[in-house]
C-alpha cells in the first residue's frame, strides 16, 4: 500500500492555518503541522486531524530563522510520504508608522511573511518530483495603502509577486497560487466595535465562513489548469 500524500501547513496551530490543515486532512493528506509558540493549540489541532484518520506530525520552528526551516523538511524526509502540498499561512501583522518604524519591526514582517515562504517553496520544490501545489496566503491589504500596517502591506504585495514568479519558474510540474483574504477572523488590531463597523461596510455585509475558506483551498489544489492566480476571498473589500 502506497503512503498517503503529504502536506505542510505553516502556522497551523490556530486560526486560518488550522482551517487549512483540517481541510487537507479531510481530503486525505497526512500533515506536517508547523507552529512556533502555540504548542497547546497545535496539539489540539493535531488531535482533531488524527481523529479524521490521517497522520499529523508537529514541528516547532521560528521561520524567521532560515536554519530552523530545515527542521520542517527533516520531518518531511523522515515521514516517507511524497510531499504534494505546501500552504504558507504563517504571518505577522505589526502596526506601525513608516516615519518611525524600526528596522527590527520591518525585518520581522519581511522575514516571516515573505522570505520564509520563498525559502519554504524552494525546499518544497526540491521534494515535489512527482508534482505538487504551493498556496501562499495573502491579504486584500496587498493592494491597499494601509498606512497603519506598512511592513505587512509591503510583505503581502511582495508575496503576490513571488507567487507569480514561482508559478512561472516551477511550471509545469508544480502549480503556485495564492488566496487573498479580507475580513476573515477578528484579531487584536481593532476593537470589536470597529470590527463590526468594517464588516457592515463590506458589499456582502458578512464575514467569510470556514467552509468558504476551505473551499477556496480545495479549488486551488484540484484546479489543474490554474497557476499564478491570486484568488480573492474578501466579500467585496477590494471594491472599497
Amino acid at each position: 500500500m502506497s503512503p498517503s500524500p503529504l502536506a505542510i501547513v505553516t502556522g497551523s496551530a490556530q486560526r486560518l492555518g488550522r482551517i487549512f490543515a483540517l481541510t487537507l486532512a479531510r481530503n486525505g493528506y497526512d500533515l506536517i503541522l508547523h507552529y512556533h509558540r502555540s504548542a497547546q493549540q497545535a496539539q489540539r489541532t493535531q488531535a482533531e486531524i488524527e481523529a479524521l484518520g490521517v497522520r499529523a506530525t508537529l514541528v516547532s520552528a521560528d521561520l524567521t530563522d532560515p536554519t530552523q526551516i530545515e527542521t520542517v523538511f527533516q520531518a518531511v524526509d523522515e515521514s516517507g510520504s511524497p510531499l504534494r502540498v505546501l500552504v504558507n499561512s504563517a504571518a505577522v501583522m505589526l502596526a506601525g508608522d513608516l516615519r518611525t518604524l524600526s528596522l527590527e519591526e520591518w525585518d520581522v514582517a519581511m522575514n516571516l511573511n515573505l522570505r520564509a515562504p520563498f525559502l519554504l517553496a524552494q525546499q518544497a520544490a526540491r521534494r515535489m518530483n512527482g508534482g505538487g501545489v504551493i498556496v501562499n496566503i495573502s491579504d486584500v491589504g496587498a493592494r491597499k495603502t494601509w498606512t497603519g500596517f506598512p511592513a505587512y502591506v509591503v510583505s503581502k504585495a511582495g508575496l503576490e509577486t513571488l507567487t507569480r514568479l514561482l508559478a512561472r519558474a516551477l511550471a509545469p510540474k508544480i502549480r503556485v497560487n495564492a488566496i487573498a483574504l479580507g475580513l476573515a477572523l477578528p484579531g487584536n488590531q481593532v476593537t470589536p466595535e470597529r470590527w463590526e463597523q468594517m464588516v457592515e461596510r463590506l458589499p456582502l455585509r458578512r464575514l467569510v465562513d470556514e467552509g468558504e475558506i476551505a473551499s477556496a483551498l480545495e479549488y486551488l489544489i484540484k484546479a489543474e489548469y490554474v497557476t499564478g492566480h491570486v484568488l480573492t476571498l474578501d466579500g467585496g473589500y477590494a471594491l472599497l
